[in-house]
Formats: structure tokens, sequence, C-alpha cells
């Protein structure tokens, strides 16, 4: 039997790519390492200029007191990652009951018969007046005002601010919602409901499920957002790292505990941020792929 060679395959390795496809596999590789060395380099002289722009400021010998004492970051970080604590369930808190208020207020929002329409209204009103109104009134309003009327069973201050960060993001998260729930073509909806299935069932199985995957890199943004956020709890009072660094900052005479928390913070954003970036960059790959089918 007589065995024909095919110059595009070994028979060994399976696939092999012409010369051609080589060739601009290679280019390839030379351009990813070009750009990888340019982009070095570039982040090397700015920062090297920003150093010695900074360092050679007449008055950075006084600033590097006042803001990065080592001593007064050593001493400060045990009792501002105790204070970090409470931001870190704080945050559990409010990003759950912002979730799931945020949706309940898409839902309400998205209903169509006309019998809805005052739940529709109460909706649309609680989205205009919390995205219209600062977080620091809400946040005083709460923590501050309704402790003043004396009432039996009040909540503590910090549940107080829990409730008022929650109420407040909950206005952009449903928004976010409502986006990506009319994002969803009718005809889902009717084919759904061909089917037989009711109108809660048509939203749980068919509608949610693309809304929010189609909006998951905005409400992780938002969540990154409300992750910054928390920290205005210690205006307020309770000691979280906010706070803790403020006593710290008082006690010292030093401003290098602010710096402490700052650190810390951005710590503790990074994670959520990353998958941020990775969930974006999957959706838009998954955008790609569609457009191109």
């Amino acid at each position: 039997m007589t065995v024909i060679s095919d110059p595009g395959r070994d028979v060994d390795s399976g696939y092999r790519p012409s010369p051609l496809q080589q060739a601009r596999i290679a280019h390839r590789r030379r351009q990813t390492v070009l750009s990888v060395v340019v982009a070095a380099a570039s982040t090397a002289v700015v920062g090297v200029l920003a150093v010695v722009a900074v360092t050679g400021a007449p008055g950075w010998q006084r600033v590097r007191e006042s803001f990065l004492d080592p001593a007064i970051a050593r001493e400060s970080l045990p009792l501002v990652l105790h204070g970090l604590w409470l931001n870190l369930r704080l945050l559990a808190f409010c990003a759950a009951g912002a979730l799931l208020l945020g949706l309940a207020i898409a839902l309400l929002r998205t209903l169509r018969p006309a019998v809805f329409f005052p739940l529709r209204a109460l909706a649309a009103s609680y989205t205009y007046l919390f995205r219209g109104t600062p977080l620091l009134i809400v946040l005083y309003l709460l923590t501050f005002g309704v402790p003043g009327l004396r009432l039996q069973g009040t909540p503590s201050l910090l549940v107080l601010g829990g409730l008022a960060l929650t109420i407040v993001y909950a206005a952009y998260l449903a928004e976010v919602f409502r986006a990506g729930i009319e994002s969803v073509h009718p005809s889902q909806r009717a084919a759904a409901r061909s089917l037989g299935l009711t109108h809660g069932q048509t939203m749980r199985h068919v509608v949610l499920p693309q809304a929010l995957r189609r909006v998951a890199p905005p409400l992780l943004n938002d969540l990154v957002a409300l992750q910054k956020d928390v920290g205005l709890i210690s205006l307020a009072g309770p000691i979280d790292a906010i706070r803790m660094a403020q006593i710290q900052t008082a006690e010292h005479y030093n401003y290098t505990p602010y710096l402490v928390a700052g650190a810390l913070f951005v710590l503790m954003a990074i994670p959520l941020i990353a998958v941020t970036d990775w969930v974006t960059l999957r959706a838009a790959r998954r955008q790609s792929a569609e457009a191109a089918a």
C-alpha cells in the first residue's frame, strides 16, 4: 500500500502550520514582546520622573515626616486593621442588602399591567430620590436624625449607617438591573409564555439569567464603589479603619495612619477590581464571538 504524504501535516505530531502561518505567529510574538518592553520602559521613565519631581520638591522632607513615618505606621497598623474588620462586615451586609433591594425595585419598575402602576410609580420615585440625594446627607439623616426622635427600639448607629448605604446603592443597582431586564428581547418572554411558563417563572428561568450575565460588569463596579464608601460610616461615630486612623493621627500629630488606612482599603479592593476586569473582558469577548457568528 502506498502512503501519500501531505506536506502540510506531520504524521507524528498532527497538524503543522504552513510556513506563512508560522511567520505570522513569530511576528505576533515579536510584536507582543516589543509592546511589553516599550510599556515597561515608558512606565519606568514616568516613575523615575515622578519620584525625582516629588523628592526634589522644597517641602519633601516635611511631607515625608508628616505622612510617611515608618515607626508610626508599624504602631498604627494593628489598630487600623482591627477597625477594617468592621468595614468588611459592613460591606458584606450592605452589598447583600443593596443587591436584593435593587433587584426588587427593578422588578417592580418592569411590571407591565396597568394595575401595578402605583408600584411602578413608587419604585421610580425611590430611584429618583436616592440617586439624586448625596450619600452623606442620607447618612446624616439616618444616623443623627432617627436617634433624635428617641423612639423605642432604635437601632445602633452602625445599623443605621449600613441602612443609609444600602438604600442609596440599591437605587443605583436597581437601574442597572432594570437596564439588563429590558435588554432581553420581548420575543424571549413571548416564547416562554407560549410554553406555559408563568410571569414569575419566565423572569426566573429566562429573563433574569440573561439580564444578570449582561449587567455583571456594571454591578461589580458599583460594588467596588460601595467598598470605598463604607469608610463614610466613621462620620457617624463607629470606630472603623478611618476613625481609628483619625484617632491615631490625633495621638501622634502625624497623618501616616491615614495612609495606612488608605493602603488597606486599596488592598481590600484589588481582588474585586480584578474580578470586575476579568468579567468585563469575558463579556467583551463573548459579544465579539456572537457578532462574528
